[in-house]
């Protein structure tokens, strides 16, 4: 049964969700005004900001912003730390050192650390809180705390079109083909092929294309069909709705079929 409502004590309620909107919309306020565009840098100045790439507030860690290319139309989450050097302040030459290509897609709470070369080719997507690093510890002298021993470092490239699953390690020495596919969770180093599916820790090729064969091992399920451009909205809910009533139908049936056995 519902319960009584005490009109008094729902009065006392109001300011407590007025206060919650308001907070709430004051925040997205914020995160409008602090998100780093080409027209709004922000305090930084990268080597290139490409036409409609956006970084979300807050930002990560960011410096040697001199030394870091970001192509066009990039979306960088809120927390991703960019970094060019091994600290603030130091000259890196006259090359850029981190450079994103065109339509990156770096996600919430993802790292990108170099000191040496590190190239993502253009349509990367990564998932959140990737790890990708032209550096690591070393730990040769058993007398030294390894965080104080010189690290190893190697440059590090991400072929177009591939997709970095979140949680992904990528260390030092890294080449990824193009349109390569990392699995969350995975570690890679060394040379990865076009168009391979990688997994684990260290990573594996557990899949991949070949011209004449196709998928090896095969894919178990077929390719999405895809939305046609010209697809209006109209469309689009008149299908989710015809797709319900198909699903309601079909869990009738399996419940007639239940009740006849």
């Amino acid at each position: 049964m519902p319960k009584n409502e005490n009109v008094f004590s729902s009065w006392r309620g109001r300011p407590g969700r007025l206060t919650s909107r308001l907070v709430h919309r004051g925040w997205r306020a914020v995160q409008r005004a602090g998100a780093v565009t080409a027209d709004r840098p922000g305090p930084y100045r990268f080597a290139r900001f490409g036409v409609g790439t956006r970084l979300a507030f807050p930002q990560g860690t960011i410096f040697g912003e001199p030394w870091i290319q970001l192509g066009d139309h990039c979306v960088i989450g809120q927390h991703v730390t960019l970094t060019a050097g091994m600290m603030p302040g130091l000259d890196l030459g006259p090359d850029p050192v981190l450079r994103l290509g065109n339509g990156v897609v770096l996600g919430r709470g993802s790292h990108v650390i170099a000191s040496r070369t590190v190239e993502f080719g253009d349509d990367v997507f990564c998932g959140p809180y990737v790890y990708v690093t032209s550096d690591n510890h070393s730990y040769d002298d058993p007398d030294q705390p390894i965080g104080r021993q010189w690290p190893r470092s190697a440059p590090v490239h991400i072929g177009s079109g591939s997709w970095l699953g979140a949680g992904a390690v990528i260390l030092p020495g890294a080449r990824l083909g193009r349109n390569v596919v990392v699995a969350a969770g995975a570690i890679v180093r060394g040379e990865v092929p076009d168009h391979a599916v990688v997994a684990g820790a260290p990573a594996r090729i557990i899949r991949r294309w070949a011209p004449e064969s196709g998928w090896q091992p095969p894919l178990r399920t077929p390719a999405p069909v895809p939305i046609s451009e010209d697809t209006t909205v109209e469309q689009l809910l008149a299908l989710a709705e015809r797709e319900r009533a198909g699903e309601q139908r079909d869990g009738a049936g399996d419940t007639d079929v239940v009740a006849g056995q």
